[in-house]
Parts: C-alpha cells; structure tokens; sequence
C-alpha cells in the first residue's frame, strides 16, 4: 500500500433559500462545519477500469467495522473498515483488492442489492440478483443458507430487513411488485405483495423500528405502506419527472427520494409533503446510489459525472463535492460513481464509503470543525 494527495475537493457556495419561512435561520458559516477527505482507496492492480468492475452497491454494518461491496463480478467482498482506515498518514492510503478484500462469496449471477441481516452479528447477509433470486449467505461458511425466486426470473434491483423482531425481507424487482416473505413461514413463501404495475426501484423498511416500508417505482412515484394493513398506501410522493431510483428514510417523519431527473426530494410522510428539492449531481439514466447519516443529517449520493456529492438537509445545493478520476492519469470511458453508503457510527466524526464503475472504493472521513 502506499499514500496518495488528493486536490479533487469542491466546496459549494451557500445556495438562496428555497423558501424563507421554512429555512433553517442558521449564520452561512453553518454550511461549511464539516472537512471531508479520502482516508483510504482501494482498486484493482490491473490497469484502467472496466464495466465488469461496476459496483452496483455498497453496504456498510451496523457497528461501522465492516463494509460489502457487490456488482456485475458476480462476488460479495467484505472488507474491514478498522483495517483500512488503520493508517494515522494525513495522506489517503491505496490498496489492492486483492490484499484490501477480507473474504470474497462468489455468487450465480450479477449483484444489484446487499444487506446485512439485522440481528445475526455481521454473520448473514442478504443479496438480490439480476436473475430474480434473493440469496441469504451465512459470512462463515460463505455459503448460502436461504433462497427465494419469486420474481418470476426478472431483475430484483432492491431487498431489505425490517428493524423489529422477528425480522421480516422486502425485495422490489422488474415484475412491479414489491414482495414481504419470512423465512421460517413456509418455505420463505411470500406472505404479502404490492403489485405497483411498473418496475420497483428500491425497497427500505423504517430504520427507526417502525412498521413503514418505502418503495421508489418506475413510475415516477414513490409510496410509503404500513406493513401491518398494507392494502393501500399512507403516503404517495409525486414529484419527480423520472424514475425513482432510491427511498431512504431520514427520520420516523421523513423520506429522502433520488429520481432519474437529476433532483432529490425530501418529504414529511404524515402531510404527503414535498419540503425541499436538492440540485447539483447528473442522474438520467443510471443507479447512482443514495445514502443517509441520520445522526447530523448529511446526504450521500453519486453522479454520472464521475464525482460523489455531499448535501445538508437544510440546504438544496451540495456542501462538498469529491472527483473520482482514477490515479495514473487512467481514465474509464464514462466513469460514474454507482454506489454510496455512509456509516452510522459517531456525532462529530463520520465514514462515508462510495464505489465506481470502474470498482474503485473510496473511503472518505468527516470531521465537524472546531467553534471559531
């Protein structure tokens, strides 16, 4: 490994309120409390990128010791966070797959979601595949423990676990329908469906514990259910002019929505209520990630220019933009950042993990300045 300067940080102005009364009052040097940097890079050893390094996702665990990464390489890699970020260099530090990477799953078919199974310690993972299967993976034995094809064999771009006992999965697929199913309850059988009618983008349960799923949809909307009566809706976003591509809840109150139109939106669940519209990455045809800090309310996401942008949620332009050209002056034809998850882990002190479509791992660290 060795140690590497980056100069590809854009700081943003302070954008004009949205809308004055709804503004945090905040003085502008509020925007600018936080100072990001690469901490660590991890890429592969053969020269330049290629589209069968695409990471499709990113997923970092609960305790914010560990991250995996899936993609088109049809393998789950798990790598240690401590360990990468071991280094007490100022300077970012690059490694190798190969030696970075702590154990590999290789898998039948090309990678679109993965997630940690809540309540297994970091030793079950879930993954959703191009060829409609969700696969749960026991991480030591690297084998694979539960499997469900019930997406009639279309593409499952999105799975999740609810956050109550006992743990219940959602997968989201091409079929447009977003299926519940448990696996002690025969077989792994579907035990309730939302039949949407256009391709479901991405699936989140309520982090919080609480009984509401999200659902972004091809068809331009997104919808919030409530698990326990989940024939119709309790909330229908509509705001985006593209797909939407990502759901992710910021609070018990709130959802964060990316669509394809290049926008985020936020939204108050109770009121169906779009609150602000965040501007500044390119998104019109790709899964770019998105990915929530929910203790200080920072917004991840990726672009298909090539760079990972940063948003506050007071503020619709973004606080800190990052450049994800390779090193060596080798560039990947139509590079963009494809996925992004932040750790959950710390108040004044964040970890922020985005892959490429070339599979370079960026690891970035956070810090809140000092009162001046």
């Amino acid at each position: 490994m060795k140690n590497v300067s980056f100069q590809s940080e854009q700081t943003h102005p302070n954008p004009p309120p949205q809308d004055p009364d709804q503004e945090d009052r905040s003085t502008s040097a509020t925007k600018f409390e936080w100072d990001f940097s690469v901490s660590a890079v991890v890429s592969s050893s053969v020269a330049g990128g290629n589209i069968s390094d695409t990471l499709g996702v990113v997923e970092v665990n609960s305790s914010g010791n560990l991250f995996a990464t899936g993609g088109i390489a049809r393998k789950i890699r798990v790598y240690s966070l401590n360990s990468l970020l071991s280094s007490s260099s100022l300077e970012a530090t690059l490694f190798d797959h190969a030696t970075a990477c702590h154990y590999c799953i290789c898998t039948p078919a090309k990678l679109s979601s993965l997630k940690w199974k809540p309540g297994s310690g970091s030793q079950v993972m879930g993954s959703a595949d191009y060829d409609g299967v969700v696969t749960e993976y026991d991480l030591e034995t690297k084998m694979p423990v539960y499997e469900r094809d019930e997406h009639s064999g279309r593409r499952v771009w999105s799975m999740d676990y609810s956050h109550w006992d006992p743990v219940v999965g959602a997968s989201g697929a091409d079929d447009g329908t977003m299926q519940m199913w448990d696996p002690r309850h025969d077989g792994g059988k579907c035990v309730a469906k939302v039949v949407l009618g256009s391709p479901v983008c991405c699936v989140e349960f309520n982090p919080f514990g609480g009984a509401l799923v999200a659902v972004g949809c091809a068809d331009r909307k997104a919808y919030v259910y409530d698990v326990r009566k989940i024939v119709d809706p309790v909330a229908v976003f509509d705001g985006h002019q593209r797909t939407v591509s990502y759901t992710r809840f910021l609070d018990d109150h709130t959802v964060v929505t990316s669509g394809t139109d290049g926008c985020l939106k936020m939204w108050d669940i109770e009121k169906q209520h779009m609150i602000r519209t965040y501007k500044g990455h390119t998104n019109q045809r790709r899964f770019v990630g998105l990915s929530i800090w929910r203790n200080q309310g920072l917004i991840g996401c990726g672009s298909e220019s090539n760079q990972l942008f940063v948003y506050d949620k007071r503020w619709g332009e973004p606080i800190w933009v990052h450049g994800f050209e390779p090193e060596g002056g080798r560039r990947y034809e139509d590079g963009f950042v494809s996925s992004i998850c932040w750790s959950q882990e710390g108040e004044d002190e964040c970890t922020l993990v985005g892959g490429g479509s070339d599979g370079v791992v960026k690891i970035f660290s956070g810090k809140r300045k000092p009162l001046t």
